[in-house]
């Protein structure tokens, strides 16, 4: 006879949660850009459904008259899609080419090449729509005063009031953001894997082709969906180029929306949301790709590129990079400088009549002095703590386990896929209606720079960061580093390549930031950029010249400034 055995009751064990500072860390930074995003985007879809009085919030009647009426407005999409898709192809194309061939050969000069290729991007597309306004307008322009002498015709050789003049700026302007992102990966990236094509017979453009571009995947297609979507925001040259040749797209005709009496900021905001359904897609389609493959080629191994020895190519390379800084820096510059010291802009030395008074109504024009050196505090400011809040940002998306991080891409992208005039209307709106008094001031431009350049920031590192070997990491945490101590000594250290070009790339947005400062600025918070369109409006081309300059020379001078500096942290730089 057996006898039953009673199970022992076991203690009961109670969960406790403990905070680790990774979790922490994450909550709060994915609460603090939630809400700079989210607070904003109620707003632009309160105004978006709103059919009743503009200036009424909230809304005394929703409806979807606003999206509706976009079939209306399919003249104005199409326009905004054919230029966007041509500028993006030039622009990526452009920045590939030039970041294999200034990270890969071996040029005469190459150090110094490099740093005249970004010159395009601190001249800021709003200066380059100008001064090619100035080189190839119709009858007027530089470009075709001079082809009407040699030629003996009284035809225009450009027309840059077309959707090709259009994009061809755009594309100019914002091809050197896709050779500093792109540029970023391919100094990350270990060369041994090329080196080994090569000793296996492969050529160097096969090599390019077949292994070079592959690897750097994230890069390239995180620079694409970035520039597409900056192109489909673009503001400044649809506005110079554009409005004289009739030619619209999405964000002057929100401008003109804005402008009108009443102001129509529903149709507005209908614009802008409508182009959030083509980002989505675009991220999603990225995230889609960078899944199905491994990208990470920095291992624990030390390795040191070598330059390739490109022959009789290397002279057409030089002179591909030589020609675009001729048109992106040298052509623009040399107009400006021309037309700011004349009464009425020629080519011809004959009928030019030189004057100082364009500098001197420019000096005293708007508080010049006072807009340049907010400017300039806010990009610096902004470029400092953002790159580092957006570095952790980026590794909270593709490290971290939390649940819901892959969310967290998607909400500091949203304010990529809308215009930033109309992100910039949604935060008038937002702040206009919250009790705390900083609504004409710098800490709201700041506030709102910092959200708009997320997309910017992300974008930059995350191409680096998939190429950083988890393994990296794991071997510090195995060792026994804590979250933080392993961030500090081991991801950021890796990442300072992506750091240093997202940091230099935020403080020029920031100083070239046009469309949020449009409906932000006060009277004691102004900046540059609007007072250069103010100047482009109702004045004349010689004013904008001379304004243009002067941002322009003062962006450099911080530059300088700020790369001496910065030259101890980063052993890119020279």
């Amino acid at each position: 006879m057996t006898t039953a055995t009673l199970p022992i009751p076991q203690p009961r064990r109670h969960f406790t949660w403990r905070p680790s500072g990774q979790g922490v860390a994450t909550l709060l930074i994915t609460l603090f850009c939630a809400a700079l995003v989210g607070y904003p985007i109620v707003y632009l879809v309160a105004e978006s459904l709103n059919t009743g009085d503009p200036g009424t919030f909230p809304p005394e009647s929703l409806g979807l008259d606003n999206y509706t009426n976009l079939i209306d407005d399919s003249r104005i999409l199409s326009n905004t899609a054919f230029v966007a898709c041509l500028a993006t192809v030039m622009a990526v194309v452009l920045g590939f080419l030039v970041a294999w061939t200034l990270t890969r050969t071996r040029l005469p000069g190459r150090a110094y090449l490099e740093r005249l290729m970004q010159l395009p991007y601190y001249l800021t597309p709003l200066v380059g729509a100008l001064a090619w306004a100035i080189l190839a307008s119709p009858k007027s322009g530089f470009l075709n005063q001079l082809w009407h002498f040699v030629a003996r015709t009284d035809s225009d050789l450009f027309n840059i009031y077309s959707p090709w003049g259009i994009a061809w700026v755009m594309a100019l302007f914002e091809g050197t953001v896709a050779f500093v992102m792109i540029g970023a990966a391919m100094k990350s990236m270990d060369p041994s894997l090329e080196e080994s094509s090569r000793v296996l017979g492969a050529g160097k453009w096969r090599t390019m082709l077949r292994i070079t571009l592959p690897l750097v995947t994230p890069g390239v297609l995180g620079a694409a969906v970035f520039v597409f979507a900056e192109m489909l925001g673009s503001f400044a040259a649809a506005l110079v180029l554009g409005v004289p040749g009739r030619f619209f797209v999405i964000t002057t005709a929100i401008w003109e929306a804005t402008l009108s009496f009443p102001p129509d900021y529903g149709r507005a905001s209908a614009l802008g949301i409508a182009l959030f359904g083509v980002m989505f897609c675009s991220l999603t389609l990225y995230r889609w790709i960078i899944r199905r493959g491994t990208y990470a080629t920095i291992t624990g191994k030390a390795f040191r590129p070598r330059p390739l020895e490109m022959g009789a190519i290397t002279w057409l390379l030089f002179a591909l990079c030589c020609f675009y800084v001729l048109v992106a820096v040298a052509l623009p510059l040399l107009a400006l400088l021309l037309t700011s010291f004349q009464r009425f802009a020629t080519v011809f030395v004959s009928q030019m009549q030189f004057t100082l008074a364009n500098y001197q109504t420019a000096v005293g024009y708007g508080a010049v002095s006072s807009a340049l050196g907010n400017s300039l505090l806010l990009g610096v400011s902004v470029a400092t703590i953002g790159v580092v809040v957006m570095a952790v940002l980026v590794w909270i998306i593709y490290r971290s386990r939390v649940p819901g991080h892959s969310l967290v891409e998607y909400v500091v992208m949203f304010p990529q896929a809308v215009p930033r005039m109309v992100f910039g209307l949604g935060l008038l709106w937002a702040w206009l209606n919250i009790p705390i008094p900083i609504y004409g001031t710098l800490w709201l431009l700041a506030l709102a720079y910092f959200t708009v350049m997320l997309p910017l920031g992300v974008r930059t590192l995350a191409g680096v960061v998939l190429q950083v070997d988890k393994s990296l990491e794991e071997c510090a945490r195995v060792c026994g580093a804590s979250w933080s101590y392993q961030l500090r000594t081991v991801t950021l250290p890796l990442l300072r390549p992506g750091i240093i070009a997202a940091w230099l790339l935020l403080f020029i947005a920031c100083v070239r930031e046009l469309g949020v400062s449009i409906f932000l600025v006060g009277p004691n918070a102004k900046v540059i950029a609007p007072s250069i369109v103010s100047a482009w409006i109702s004045s004349s081309t010689e004013l904008s010249a001379a304004l243009a300059l002067i941002q322009s020379a003062a962006v450099f001078i911080a530059l300088i400034v700020l790369l001496r500096a910065a030259r101890r942290y980063s052993g890119e730089l020279p």
